[in-house]
């Protein structure tokens, strides 16, 4: 009956209620390279960076991040007596790091009126239908409640992550399972360069491309950065996922300033990855 009345009153004094607009939702995908500015600690000036372009975005855009970086801050820490490289030895970094990460993204987005929320999934989560509709329902319950999810992988009980992916397979799959609008990876290039060019003063970026077999050629000789563990054939192997679901992929240089902002209004060379 109210519901009614308030239509009649509308119909009568000719007012018309506009029906909200949905925002599209970007799951952005954060490499370790991208949070240290490639150096040996977690930057607060990147991730305040970030928060800010969220900000400037959060009428049009929605947001969902993958976050790598737990081993990277927990080495500011703590020095454990086993060499960095065994596996067990980051597993305990990762348990280390991951709430002194999770605590700046906090700090840092909480300033600017931005909420977080932390989510760590498992790859076997993607494997049961019961865990993938508990990932979909808690993310849109916090996005429906202006929180940002920022989710990793559960790296004290999967190794996936830390071996080969820098959480790219991980970022691809929920951006599937979540389909989202657009899947940005952010890292430290300017998309994926010609090979060619890459010994080049201004390497050239692949700007658009709709079959990756023309990037996986371009990559096929390439080597890891310093503190990533996938390198651009994983994102490559990880915009195919997405290519899949039908989702935009843009790798994007994430050590500059503004980064989304200016892939969206087409200031910088990205590579755009069409669904």
């Amino acid at each position: 009956m109210v519901t009614d009345k308030l239509d009649n009153i509308l119909i009568e004094n000719n007012i018309q209620m506009e029906t909200p607009k949905k925002k599209k939702r970007i799951l952005l995908k954060l490499g370790s390279n991208t949070l240290t500015r490639e150096t040996d600690q977690i930057s607060r000036g990147k991730i305040e960076d970030i928060a800010r372009q969220i900000a400037a975005l959060k009428d049009e855009y929605e947001f969902v991040l993958i976050s790598s970086g737990a081993v990277a801050v927990a080495k500011q820490f703590v020095n454990l007596e086993k060499s960095g490289e065994n596996i067990d030895v980051k597993q305990a970094l990762a348990s280390i790091g991951q709430p002194h990460l999770m605590r700046i993204f906090q700090e840092s987005f909480r300033e600017l009126g931005l909420l977080t929320s932390q989510c760590l999934l498992s790859p076997n989560d993607f494997s049961r239908e019961d865990a993938r509709q508990n990932i979909i329902n808690t993310v849109n319950v916090l996005v429906e409640n202006d929180y940002i999810p920022i989710i990793n992988e559960n790296d004290t009980a999967s190794i996936d992550a830390i071996q080969f992916g820098d959480n790219d397979n991980l970022a691809a799959q929920t951006a599937a399972l979540l389909n989202v609008d657009l899947f940005i990876i952010a890292t430290n290039t300017h998309g994926v360069y010609k090979k060619g060019s890459i010994t080049a003063e201004t390497p050239e970026t692949i700007r658009q491309v709709n079959d990756l077999s023309i990037l996986e050629r371009e990559i096929e000789t390439e080597t890891k950065s310093a503190h990533g563990t996938g390198g651009m054939k994983s994102k490559v192997s990880a915009a195919a996922i997405t290519q899949k679901a039908k989702i935009e992929t843009w790798i994007v240089n994430g050590l500059d300033e503004n980064f989304m902002l200016d892939a969206i209004n087409d200031k910088v060379h990205f590579t755009k990855i069409d669904h």
